[in-house]
Formats: structure tokens, sequence, C-alpha cells
């Protein structure tokens, strides 16, 4: 058993620290830390037999998704799929659909690519990169249904709201990639970030709420139930989903 990357998986460099950006040498601020997470024997199978069969790339360029799943069915991307459980229940659910997955955190991408084999299912793709790189090198414009964020590291001190992944920037940049009639579908247990949600996005050009003017959306029945929602909700904490469609 190795306990390495497959040799031809192109997985970025693992670090407990997350880049600090200064005024004199602006940069992108991260809103993810890497984390050397401890890999299991399943997942480290995975990662070395699967990610051939399912891994992408940064260094493929733009995508042909047609060329990729062989068919024309709508392509949905999940940014931050955690463990990947979530994601390949709606993959094994909703056929019609096909799924590019992104996550920083090898052990959940060796989770996925695992559940993936084993249920046999050629719908899901996947990324172990960050994704706002996958967006500009990989992901052609108007060409996404939808994009989903679930339950995204809130950062919940104030001194680092700014590392919040929904952001004016952002939000642009999901509609830059979504189709006309596409949804930018997010989700979260904590209010706070649930209140910010919805700051950037009701007066985000080109977007309008699926529930109206300030409202959040319900559940929907095809979101399944993430770890991070259940040990959420064992705290006591509420559910906020929002749903925003590309108008324009």
């Amino acid at each position: 058993m190795t306990s390495d990357i497959p040799s031809d998986a192109n997985f970025p460099s693992t670090s407990n620290t997350s880049e600090i950006f200064d005024v004199e040498n602006p940069r992108r601020i991260r809103s993810f830390v890497k984390r050397a997470g401890r890999m299991t024997p399943s997942q480290e199978h995975a990662l070395e037999h699967y990610w051939v069969r399912y891994g992408l790339d940064l260094n493929q360029g733009a995508l042909d998704f047609s060329d990729i799943f062989g068919n024309n069915h709508p392509v949905i991307m999940e940014i931050g799929f955690g463990m990947g459980d979530s994601l390949s229940t709606m993959a094994a659910t909703m056929p019609e659909n096909n799924y590019i997955g992104i996550e920083v955190h090898r052990p959940g991408v060796g989770r996925l690519l695992n559940n993936l084999a084993i249920q046999e299912l050629s719908n899901v793709r996947v990324f172990c990169d960050d994704a706002i790189e996958v967006m500009a090198q990989c992901i052609q414009d108007g060409s996404l249904g939808g994009v989903q964020l679930f339950f995204p590291d809130p950062w919940h001190k104030k001194k680092h709201n700014k590392r919040r992944i929904v952001q004016p920037s952002f939000a642009q940049d999901i509609r830059q990639k979504l189709s006309i009639g596409g949804v930018f579908h997010m989700a979260t247990d904590w209010q706070p970030y649930a209140e910010h949600m919805m700051e950037v996005m009701e007066p985000a050009e080109g977007y309008s709420n699926q529930a109206g003017a300030n409202e959040y959306s319900p559940q929907p029945d095809y979101r399944p139930s993430t770890k991070f929602q259940r040990r959420g909700e064992g705290k006591g904490h509420g559910v906020w989903d929002l749903m925003y469609q590309k108008e324009a």
C-alpha cells in the first residue's frame, strides 16, 4: 500500500496554513485552508486506481463537457463537496445530470472516488484544486446548468469574514459560467453567513431570487442532508438555502 498519490494525478501540495495577502503585494485571499488529513486504505486505493477514470486537472484547460461525459446533459458544478456523500447520492438519483465536483481535501476526494467506483457512476468528474482556478482555466462561459455551494466555511470571526467565498466578485464569476436559467444554489447552517450571502446576492447583477426578494428557499428534495448539516442541526442550528437564477 503506497502512502503517496498516483503519479498521474496533479494534486496540489498539502499545507496546514492558508495564504495571507498584503496591500503592497495584492493577491487573492483564499477561502479555505488545506489540511493534511489521514487517509484510509480505501481512500488511498481509490486515489491510486480511480483517479485516472474520474479525475480532472487544471492543465487540461477549457473542458468540452460533451467529450468528457459522452452526452449533452446539463452539468452541475459543486464547490467544496467535503467527503462527497451527498454528491454521489445526487449523481446516482439524477442520472439526467452530469456533475463536476471540486474539493481540496484529499481524503474527501478519495472517499468520493471510491463511492463512484462502487456505484459504477459515470456522470461525475472530480478536481482536487482551487475552485477559482478551475473556473478560470477549465470551465467555459455559459456552460453550467447550476453551481452548488453547500456549507462552506463561514469564517465566524469578524476579522476573517473577508475569507468567505461568497463575495460580489465571486457571484459574478459564477454568473459568467452559468447558462441562462442556471441556478447558483447555496446552503449554510450559520445564520450570520446566510444573511451575508443574501446581502451579496440580492443586489447582484443578472440574478433573481427564486424564492422572491430577500427570501430563503426551502431545502429542495434533490439536496441530500450532508454531514455538516446534520452536525449543525444536532447543535440546534437552522439551515438556510438560497437559490439564485441567472437571468442575463
